[in-house]
């Protein structure tokens, strides 16, 4: 199965019982806001699929929003949910590791997507993308699984980081600003330990 096979079939049961599911994504919204962006900044939610981080950043006035996602039954359920304000956005159906960023970001953000790449040639591609879209002075916000955190996600294998292999990984265009670990509380009640890393582009 494909990975956009596996994430289509994967968004399309009970989207509000997934795991990686957040009310309110909190640390990544309040990293964001640390960026001290314009309302214009072109921002990029990597793996957006159906997250509500759009909704907040929309009732907040930022006005250059981009969705991409490899799942069009992901960014449906998000377009379905802001009705209007969905023309607001930027909707881009793409596979993190093989696509053409329309434009450059002044932040990339990116929960739970970069764990996924557990081969050295997917993380490659995915940072050149990354390398070429965010200009010097831009923001990397990138959550992943911590060490201590799940193995799996969605039946697949995953890379658990800490900060500091987390920017390792990245690499030296990027210079790690602050982190913090989220004890993510799943639909079932379950526990799932996250690494966030905020970065500026060099």
């Amino acid at each position: 199965m494909t990975r956009h096979d596996h994430w289509q079939k994967s968004w399309g049961n009970d989207p509000s019982q997934k795991s990686w599911v957040q009310e309110r994504p909190d640390l990544s919204l309040a990293m964001i806001a640390e960026c001290g962006l314009n309302k214009d900044a072109a921002i990029l939610d990597m793996g957006g699929g159906a997250s509500t981080l759009v909704d907040f950043l929309l009732a907040d006035g930022l006005a250059n929003i981009t969705v991409a996602d490899i799942s069009e039954t992901a960014l449906e359920l998000a377009k379905n949910r802001l009705g209007e304000r969905a023309d607001k956005v930027n909707w881009i159906v793409a596979d993190a590791c093989n696509w053409q960023p329309p434009h450059k970001f002044d932040l990339w953000h990116d929960r739970a997507v970069f764990h996924f790449l557990t081969e050295v040639k997917d993380r490659t591609a995915y940072k050149q993308h990354l390398y070429e879209s965010v200009p010097i002075g831009g923001f990397l916000v990138m959550a992943t699984f911590a060490l201590d955190g799940p193995t799996k996600c969605s039946g697949l294998p995953i890379v658990q980081y800490d900060a500091q292999s987390l920017a390792d990984e990245i690499g030296p265009g990027f210079c790690l600003l602050d982190d913090q670990l989220e004890i993510h509380i799943t639909p079932g009640g379950g526990k799932q330990n996250f690494q966030y890393v905020r970065m500026v582009r060099v």
